[in-house]
């Protein structure tokens, strides 16, 4: 800062010398007053107009783009902006990570089953068919929760305690098909916003570069390189937190699947527990 007000101090000081050199040759010239009167305004004068008439013409070009303009070519035109490289990057992780969450998404909602209505038709069929009867239920149902029912009646034969080891073995094998690939939505989320930070870096580091290339520290060579810099790490915010909340909902659907599948294997022993009883 202290070498910008110096150079300014010093533009100052030259600007004010070339003007009073002026007014000095004007005064010297004591023969001409009238003329040299006369021919300032006139030198005035074009120079004057000139700079009034465009002024109007920017003023009345610059509203309408901008009312033309989109959020979407506002958009493109900042990725442009930024830069292809980390930009494309950011963009790509994005992408991915938008369609990890997507298949999620399908694939949680397909998962999701009515777990009292299954209890209730398993109850019934064993109760009408007996066991083959209720398997034949779970295999006409979709979901992790019928295909945990399967395996413990499939074992229902050996006991009540093999029942319970099969249904704990294979919850398990179901909990990780539901958290397949939730861990690369969190490595995107990661990403994202390191790329941002790390093409904020590299933009920071070309405008210390154009002012050691151009020895001067005014705003119009730094405006450059820091308008990319932010750039970046703006956009590998927005595609972290896109990325974010799309990963807690996934997170909280699969807790609610998995609470639901602990309850109703609880419910199947028992119900399992209570059809032995009875038959004895």
């Amino acid at each position: 800062m202290k070498k910008l007000f110096a150079l300014l101090t010093v533009a100052g000081v030259l600007t004010f010398g070339t003007f009073n050199s002026v007014y000095a040759q004007a005064e010297g010239e004591q023969t001409e007053v009238v003329e040299g009167e006369d021919v300032a305004p006139e030198e005035a004068a074009p120079e004057e107009a000139p700079k009034e008439e465009p002024a109007p013409e920017v003023e009345a070009e610059e509203p309408a783009p901008a009312a033309d303009e989109s959020f979407t070519q506002v958009i493109k035109q900042k990725f442009i902006e930024g830069g292809p490289g980390f930009m494309g990057i950011v963009l790509i992780c994005l992408i991915l990570g938008l369609a990890i969450v997507i298949e999620r998404i399908i694939y949680l909602n397909m998962a999701t089953t009515n777990t009292d209505k299954l209890l209730k038709n398993v109850e019934d069929a064993l109760n009408s068919g007996g066991v083959d009867a209720a398997k034949e239920v779970c295999r006409n149902t979709k979901g992790p929760v019928a295909s945990i029912f399967y395996q413990g009646l499939d074992r229902s034969h050996e006991g009540v305690d093999m029942v319970e080891k099969s249904v704990v073995s294979y919850g398990g094998v179901q909990m990780g098909l539901l958290e397949k690939g939730i861990s690369w939505i969190s490595l995107f989320i990661a990403l994202a916003p390191m790329l941002g930070f790390m093409g904020t870096v590299i933009g920071m580091i070309g405008a210390f570069d154009a002012i050691a290339i151009a020895g001067d520290i005014s705003p119009a060579v730094v405006a450059g390189g820091i308008k990319v810099a932010l750039l970046t790490t703006v956009f590998g915010l927005i595609a972290a937190i896109i990325l974010q909340i799309f990963y807690n909902y996934i997170v909280a659907k699969v807790d609610s699947i998995v609470n639901d599948m602990e309850n109703a294997s609880i419910s199947l022993i028992d119900l399992l527990v209570k059809n032995e009883l009875t038959n004895k």
